[in-house]
């Protein structure tokens, strides 16, 4: 039997050199597309992704062009547009990697909601910045205007901050797991989803603006759909401590147990490693294997000769 893997592709894995257009970043998506061919053979396979670059373009074009008559969607809206964008992006590659082997490809995108707490603490210190960069004066006319949370960004300028609440559900969860036991390749999770709540009394589905970790939504999303493997795929070939120093060194294979005791002695920089990292960790815990690698060495990975593994 085929083992089950959800692939967590980096929000810069379509722009490795900053790529901006549409077909630049059709061309590097071509390169995950072979890979996912090769795989296939061996595994059923979900991809999540991020979408930190492509969102972003998506509300500077919505801000820039809003009038009365055409409003800027909201970022939910935004998650959902980014989603359909990359998803297109991929299974168009996949398909055309797998016509170069004389192949048919089973691929689709789910657009999917990621359900969170309304009462998650994120929800009270926003920290997550999005979109672009205004003055000072500006970002807190916009913030009286619109009741944002704005916050100065490294020196850069100043930004919206949103909530980056925990995912605790994936709507789509069920139509997901039967698509992948039909053979079908999918891509799913996109950008952590789109964020949604249920209300308490009908418990009915609604967006709310926030961004949610595409590592955590797809650990979920791996645990959800009984997968056997989970594996973000970074810019890096392991996770290092001491990282970027001269006595930086690689972890190879490593239990749950001793990588959460480097994760509690800050070995992993928030916003970078960390969550990469407990992601990973979680889903190991639970029995299964977390793999943290890059693109170039996930076959290994994969196979156990490469990459970061954590196992129970």
């Amino acid at each position: 039997m085929k083992k089950r893997i959800v692939l967590a592709l980096g929000g810069n894995a379509l722009q490795k050199n900053g790529e901006a257009t549409a077909e630049a970043q059709k061309k590097v998506a071509a390169s995950v597309g072979k890979l996912i061919a090769e795989l296939a053979p061996k595994y059923e396979i979900a991809v999540a992704h991020g979408n930190g670059p492509q969102v972003g373009n998506i509300l500077i074009h919505e801000e820039a062009a809003a009038t009365d008559k055409a409003p800027a969607m909201p970022l939910e809206t935004a998650v959902a547009m980014s989603q359909g964008q990359i998803g297109y992006w991929l299974t168009q590659a996949i398909n055309n990697a797998f016509l170069e082997l004389h192949q048919t490809a089973k691929v689709a995108t789910v657009v999917s909601q990621v359900v969170v707490d309304r009462d998650d603490p994120a929800f009270r210190n926003p920290t997550k910045p999005i979109g672009q960069f205004y003055t000072e004066t500006e970002a807190k006319k916009l913030a009286h205007e619109k009741g944002w949370t704005v916050k100065e960004d490294a020196g850069r300028g100043w930004r919206r901050v949103v909530a980056s609440p925990k995912p605790i559900d994936i709507v789509e969860k069920d139509a997901i797991t039967e698509m992948i036991a039909d053979g079908i390749i999918v891509i799913t999770a996109g950008g952590g989803g789109i964020p949604v709540y249920r209300t308490k009394v009908l418990k009915h589905l609604k967006g709310i603006d926030a961004v949610i970790d595409k590592d955590f939504a797809a650990e979920k999303l791996a645990e959800l759909i009984h997968a056997d493997i989970f594996v973000s795929v970074t810019a890096v070939p392991n996770v290092y401590i001491n990282y970027g120093l001269p006595h930086q060194e690689a972890l190879h294979k490593i239990a749950a147990k001793e990588i959460t005791n480097l994760i509690k002695y800050g070995y992993f920089k928030a916003g970078s490693m960390l969550p990469k990292v407990e992601a990973a960790t979680a889903f190991a815990r639970k029995g299964h294997t977390g793999i943290i690698t890059d693109i170039d060495n996930l076959k290994e990975a994969l196979a156990g000769h490469a990459g970061t593994i954590i196992t129970a």
